[in-house]
């Protein structure tokens, strides 16, 4: 049972991962870490979200309430690890993945809603993590660190009715592609004998500074011009142990300070486009050994709805979903397959921040499904 599930909150996020707080996607978990002696691994995804609202009569265009059809693209992503074990007490890991991200894409009437037609958001990220392990002999007890090189670029255009009134319709921001470093601590605890471990992760914030070329109408203003930008920093903890014989109970908790996040473009006066509030997601699972080359794991997610106001660059709030993974391992290769469904809760869609946000409708309650496959080989 150790051996099968060594990284299961991990399995289960990889597997199949799906959109979180903000523009969370991959959780940033150690997974890879956690695997028994050499280890590594490449992971695959493809999600596909839908998600909608209905945008009440903004700026008096009277012509009443209109959907904005689905607004939410699908993404795939992947990840790549390698796991070394230096001797019984040391250990160190390298891992590349996307951890944050957002493709939404407000289509034009008459298929949209000319309220927010044009608006879109186009994020990427993909971060390098080095990390080392030192376990302290006969207590269970280890400490761990490392880097994080974060590399991030954005995309961002504002369109129809709702910006117009504010003066902002025909705006596109472009953040040049900018890499930064971070850093994680955390401690942990196992005991092997009941595949029993506690993990504790602090990743700290990293800061950028974006090369930025700002267009109104076309026509590029503020030359030279920088936008900073503060990723989040995040709290992960990671819990397993065995419950009976081949039966294994497992879950995270991750705390994200989505709160900090804000891109406040100089050409519109600092006003910030993003107004996301702090975001804390559970998940709890069990995993079950049938055979020795096929086991199975479920998971439940639950994510609160915070204040029930999204914005039109992500517009929902809090979510409930499921995943379920096989994993099939044969000799030193262990593959893993699954797929999740998340409910996303309706919330109301509003612009600004602070006392002048203003609510311009509400979202359909969304869905989104994903598919995954996880290849591990230990050496």
């Amino acid at each position: 049972m150790k051996y099968v599930f060594s990284g299961a909150t991990a399995l289960l996020i990889s597997a199949a991962p799906v959109m979180s707080g903000g523009i969370d996607r991959s959780g940033q978990f150690l997974g890879p870490l956690w695997e028994p002696g050499n280890y590594a691994e490449f992971s695959f995804a493809h999600v596909k979200p839908t998600v909608s609202s209905n945008i009440a009569d903004v700026g008096g265009i009277g012509i009443g309430t209109t959907n904005t059809a689905d607004v939410a693209d699908s993404y795939s992503q992947f990840g790549l690890a390698y796991k070394r074990q230096f001797n019984d007490n040391l250990s160190g890991a390298v891992m590349l993945d996307q951890p944050f991200g957002a493709d939404i894409d407000y289509p034009f009437a008459p298929e949209g809603s000319p309220y927010l037609g044009g608006t879109g958001a186009d994020v990427s990220a993909t971060e390098l993590t080095g990390v080392v392990r030192y376990v302290m002999p006969e207590t269970g007890f280890g400490v761990h660190g490392g880097i994080r090189a974060l590399s991030t670029s954005a995309d961002v255009h504002l369109g129809g009715a709702v910006f117009a009134a504010q003066g902002a319709d025909g705006y596109h921001l472009n953040l040049d592609r900018e890499t930064d470093i971070g850093w994680l601590a955390g401690v942990s605890w196992e005991k092997p004998e009941i595949a029993a471990r506690v993990a504790l992760t602090f990743n700290s914030a990293i800061e950028h500074e974006f090369d930025s070329i700002h267009r109104i109408g076309g026509v590029q203003v503020a030359p030279n011009d920088k936008t900073k930008v503060k990723m989040p920093k995040s709290v992960n903890l990671e819990f397993q142990t065995g419950i009976a014989e081949d039966t294994l109970l497992m879950g995270s908790v991750r705390w994200v300070d989505w709160s900090e996040f804000k891109v406040r473009p100089s050409v519109l006066g600092g006003t910030s486009l993003t107004n996301f509030e702090d975001s804390t997601t559970y998940t709890i699972g069990i995993g079950r050994k049938f055979t020795d080359r096929w086991s199975g794991a479920v998971s439940f997610l639950y994510e609160g709805d915070g204040d029930g106001v999204g914005t039109p660059l992500s517009p929902y709030e809090g979510k409930k979903g499921i995943t379920l993974a096989a994993v099939y391992t044969q000799d030193n290769v262990k593959i893993t397959t699954g797929i999740s469904y998340v409910k996303l809760g309706a919330a109301d869609v509003g612009v600004g921040e602070g006392a002048e946000r203003v609510v311009i409708g509400e979202k359909d309650e969304g869905k989104v499904w994903g598919v995954g496959v996880k290849v591990g080989y230990s050496f």
